[in-house]
């Protein structure tokens, strides 16, 4: 989920504006000492492949003939833009290009904006000489390659509104007085680089931010008290670094924050109650973080909040009821926390929830009838939690869910019937206790994109209903005691472009008889990934038709009865990391187009009765993948007995 406060768009938009130069009769000619400047520039780019800059020629006035220059009536240059997102005859170029940011620019000391963002390949420093433009007010080179550390001089660009040099290289740390000397900044973006050190205290003097966005850097310390300050402060994106200690109090006093991301961070302590200071706040995610105790109840005093994202924390303590006072909360996430007790009956008046996710947690007690009220929820997991459903509720028939995940709740017994009428996409009852057949109505739930029955005791041969399933594409049956064979799954039908098979997981089963060559070839299996069949009955030989499947990476077959030889033709699989097919009955020689798969990872064809020398092969393969067979000799096993 990436949060982006300057995205390439801007650069255009920035071309659409009005100029800011006055009318051409107005105009003084060109200052050569900007003139100058911008030669210098041009001078140290290398590859220009769109010709941004073709038209800066030293025989032209670069205010009038200078493309992406402005200047003002005194002939002053006060914007340059050269983005590599170039509006041209209404169409959108994506350029770039290669070179170095030439100190000379520092001397357009009436440079009001400058934006060289999206050249892709600019790399080298940040020139010291930029702290010269005492005039600028925007300043964009953001998505290069640029190196070195902020320039300390930038302290004297107190001008500057919005400052952004998001994806590049830039490491060091976040200089304090450079921070605290840019008091008219609005919008700041240092995102993705490799920036340091702790965010500076100093940042409680932008009063005036309404962006900050420093995600995706190496950023330590912990969260500045000051940045309760900040009353203007609309987006806060601290996500994807190393940030320490405790979410501070003062952070309640950013009544005008719509969105708060501190994803992916070390952050510990319980969420303040000062929470409830965030009455704007539309967007907060704290996830995968240390964050302990009990959720405050003031976080039910959130009018305005529409997705709250915590998962992966180590929160304890009980569901606070006042969560039933968020009714503009759409999605909420508490998954792999420790929260325990009942899940409250006043969930059921978020009557605007889409998705709610409180796996793995603690959770326990009956499931409030209530809920049944949430007639726009879309996506319900519950899984891993200890609830002892038994059965499915009832009342879940009501529900409108496209995804159902109740994975290790206690569920016994045959699946329900009323399964059959819902338009469920994503079912996931796995690692419970449901038994019986795999009932033919199972036909009947044709939006199933995902069904994850694994881990249970369910039996019988796959119903011939089965192939009606024409959109589902990942298939999960593992450790049950189903029977027959596989026609029925491999040859299914689809709904094109969708319903052909991404993964399918049928090992430790009683699944018998041949792999038919015919069934492999259906266009249900066209595009499979990952395909894993080991732990069952199957006999026969390896089908020569895999080598249709052109997209599989997982092959999986250990433990069956497998005869014949190993196919040449698996070695037509270009994709193939892994190859599992130990504990068969397998002959012959090792195919070295088989071996020396590019991509190959996790090869073993153990304990079979394969012969021959082992192919010269670059993937480094243990020998424990090649024992129990006694007529194979060579590396990494013995050498072979030359006569």
């Amino acid at each position: 989920m990436e949060i982006s406060f300057h995205n390439n768009m801007f650069s255009l938009l920035l071309l659409l504006l009005p100029s800011l130069s006055f009318s051409p009769s107005a105009w003084a000619a060109c200052n050569a000492v900007d003139k100058e400047a911008l030669l210098g520039f041009k001078r140290t780019i290398t590859a220009d492949p769109s010709r941004l800059l073709q038209s800066w020629i030293s025989s032209t006035d670069c205010c009038t003939s200078w493309k992406g220059v402005a200047c003002n009536s005194v002939g002053r240059v006060v914007n340059v833009t050269r983005s590599g997102l170039v509006s041209d005859d209404d169409d959108l170029l994506d350029t770039f290009m290669n070179g170095t940011l030439s100190p000379s620019l520092g001397n357009l000391s009436y440079l009001q904006l400058l934006d060289l963002s999206n050249l892709k390949n600019l790399n080298g420093p940040i020139p010291p000489e930029f702290g010269k433009l005492r005039r600028l007010t925007h300043l964009f080179l953001n998505s290069n390659q640029l190196t070195g550390s902020i320039p300390a001089t930038f302290k004297h660009l107190s001008r500057l509104e919005r400052l952004f040099l998001n994806n590049n290289h830039i490491s060091g740390i976040i200089p304090f007085s450079v921070i605290g000397s840019l008091t008219a900044l609005t919008e700041l973006g240092l995102s993705e680089n490799q920036l340091r050190g702790s965010i500076p205290a100093t940042i409680g003097k932008l009063v005036l931010l309404t962006k900050l966005d420093l995600h995706a850097n190496n950023l330590s310390g912990s969260l500045p008290t000051t940045i309760g300050k900040l009353k203007s402060l609309k987006y806060l994106d601290l996500s994807q670094n190393t940030i320490k200690g405790s979410i501070p109090k003062s952070i309640g006093g950013l009544s005008a924050l719509v969105l708060l991301d501190l994803n992916q961070n070390q952050i510990t302590g319980s969420i303040p109650s000062s929470i409830s200071g965030l009455i704007s706040l539309q967007f907060c995610r704290i996830s995968e973080n240390k964050l302990t105790g009990s959720l405050p109840p003031s976080i039910g005093h959130l009018p305005s909040i529409q997705r709250l994202i915590l998962e992966n924390n180590k929160l304890t303590g009980k569901l606070p009821a006042t969560m039933g006072h968020l009714v503009t909360l759409t999605e909420l996430f508490l998954s792999n926390n420790r929260i325990t007790s009942k899940i409250p009956s006043s969930f059921s008046n978020l009557q605007n929830l889409q998705t709610l996710d409180l796996s793995r947690n603690h959770l326990s007690g009956e499931l409030p009838t209530e809920l049944a009220k949430l007639q726009n929820l879309q996506t319900l997991d519950l899984s891993f939690n200890p609830l002892g459903l038994v059965s499915i509720p009832k009342w879940f028939a009501k529900l409108k869910l496209f995804r159902l995940m109740l994975a290790k709740t206690g569920i016994r017994g045959s699946l329900p019937r009323w399964l059959s009428s819902t338009s469920i996409s994503t079912l996931d009852l796995s690692d419970n206790a449901l038994t019986g057949k795999l009932p033919p109505w199972i036909g009947n739930m044709t939006s199933l994109s995902l069904l994850n029955l694994s881990s249970n005791g369910l039996h019988s041969s796959i119903p011939a209903e089965f192939k009606n399933l024409r959109r589902l594409m990942d298939l999960d049956l593992h450790s049950n005691k189903f029977s027959g064979n596989l026609d029925t799954i491999f040859s299914k039908g689809t709904d094109d472009p969708i319903g052909h098979y991404n993964s399918i997981d049928l090992s430790d089963n009683m699944f018998a008889g041949p792999i038919n060559d015919s069934v492999l070839q259906s266009s249900a299996m066209d595009s499979i990934t990952s395909l894993v069949l080991s732990y069952n009955l199957l006999k026969g030989s390896i089908p020569k038709s895999i080598r249709k499947l052109s997209e599989l990476r997982i092959l999986k077959v250990v433990s069956n009865g497998l005869s014949g030889k190993i196919p040449v033709e698996l070695g037509d699989a270009m994709g193939l990391t892994t190859i599992l097919l130990s504990r068969n009955n397998l002959m012959g020689s090792i195919p070295g187009k088989v071996i020396n798969l590019n991509e190959l990872k996790e090869f073993d064809v153990s304990h079979n009765q394969l012969r021959g020398e082992i192919p010269p092969h670059k993937a480094i393969i243990p020998v424990s993948s090649f024992i129990g067979n006694p007529g194979l000799c060579g590396a990494p096993l013995p050498p072979c007995e030359r006569s």
